[in-house]
């Protein structure tokens, strides 16, 4: 049976997923590059039980955009697995489900598995530019180890300036440390650079931003998606962490473009957000980290949490003092959850196996030796 396969260049077989929640004002303002420079993705926005008139926007002027609505806000990871479900089944040439052939009467006909053949996880507050998805799918195309990719992540403003700088959600590729702490190439804590073209060449990391994430469907099906129970925030970085593990290699292409708002449905500072960002890191060491490792990687991340919480306690924020302490409980209290997650995926790489680990203390090489750019960090202790 011939393929259905799409022609090269051609991105018919992507699904671009926008998750929205009370996102009027984005969509209206960011939707119409979508449209213009995806190259014959099908555009999906999956919305979130929204309380303003995103759905009626969509539908009145973006026509041939597909909406799939909720009923209750599902929040980040759910919304992404549920609309995925749906978007499964939907797609150019699909085979309905009740149809059933043998692997060798299928070939490579990817359409009786899956509606499409990439999935893309696009912020509603992302603007993309042209060539910003081809060159990633064609990376995946000629790379079948690779399971997911993302582009060169820069900050959306109105200042041509700024408009030069590195976005914090994903920037030029993201990173791990021994500890399991993110950062980003073009990103360190809270240091962003200026892009200069330093960041262009593709190549392997430890994770892709879920600002704007090309994911291979049948990957993304085979772990399950995202993590239901991180509700957002980190979430990427545990699906990553976990292809890894199975096997698969995650890209950054610098050769793609996209400017993103950031901070567009949590501001920055915010207690919610750093309740999620402390429970949910815990809870991506324990899950994804070598039992040989997390002998001492989860009690050091402990106690560098109640470092931050003094910190912030003698600063006079009580609010996030306090979100850490409950995210350290929470955590606690879903212990025998995360267990459960963490032997359905026995395979557990070791850090000098991953890709995009650096060998040593993030932290200390902030803090302690003042290396504020990615390029300042030992090459030779970052696993490739």
């Amino acid at each position: 049976m011939a393929s259905s396969a799409p022609v090269a260049g051609s991105c018919t077989d992507v699904a671009v997923v926008i998750l929205n929640w009370n996102g009027r004002d984005f969509l209206r303002r960011f939707l119409p590059s979508v449209l213009a420079y995806s190259e014959g993705a099908t555009i999906f926005v999956a919305d979130n039980a929204s309380t303003d008139d995103s759905v009626a926007l969509v539908q009145r002027e973006f026509p041939t955009v597909r909406v799939l609505e909720r009923a209750h806000n599902l929040g980040f990871c759910r919304g992404y697995n549920a609309a995925f479900d749906d978007v499964r089944w939907e797609g150019p040439g699909l085979a309905h489900p009740a149809r059933s052939r043998t692997q060798s009467e299928r070939g490579q006909d990817w359409t009786d598995t899956f509606g499409f053949r990439y999935y893309v996880l696009l912020n509603s507050d992302v603007e993309v530019t042209p060539g910003w998805l081809a060159p990633q799918r064609e990376l995946l195309e000629a790379n079948p180890r690779v399971a997911a990719c993302q582009p060169k992540i820069r900050q959306y403003s109105p200042d041509a300036v700024q408009r030069q700088q590195f976005e914090y959600a994903g920037a030029g590729g993201g990173y791990l440390d021994l500890l399991g702490y993110p950062f980003c190439r073009g990103r360190l804590f809270d240091t962003l650079e200026t892009d200069q073209g330093q960041y262009d060449d593709p190549r392997p990391v430890a994770w892709a931003t879920g600002a704007c994430l090309l994911v291979r469907a049948e990957a993304w099906h085979a772990l399950g998606g995202l993590e239901s129970t991180f509700f957002a925030h980190m979430e990427e970085i545990d699906l990553c962490w976990r292809l890894q593990n199975a096997g698969w290699q995650v890209w950054y292409h610098g050769g793609c473009t996209v400017f993103h708002v950031g901070g567009g449905t949590l501001p920055k500072s915010n207690p919610r957000k750093t309740y999620l960002n402390f429970r949910n890191g815990l809870a991506l060491v324990y899950k994804n980290t070598h039992a040989t490792e997390l002998l001492w990687v989860l009690p050091s991340r402990l106690v560098l949490d109640w470092v931050a919480a003094l910190r912030l306690l003698l600063q006079g924020n009580t609010a996030d003092f306090r979100a850490i302490l409950r995210a350290h409980w929470h955590f606690g209290r879903q212990l025998p959850y995360w267990r459960q997650q963490r032997q359905r995926q026995p395979e557990k790489l070791r850090s000098q196996e991953r890709t995009g680990v650096y060998l040593g203390s993030l932290v200390w090489a902030y803090f302690g030796r003042s290396q504020r750019k990615f390029s300042e960090l030992p090459p030779d202790l970052i696993s490739r």
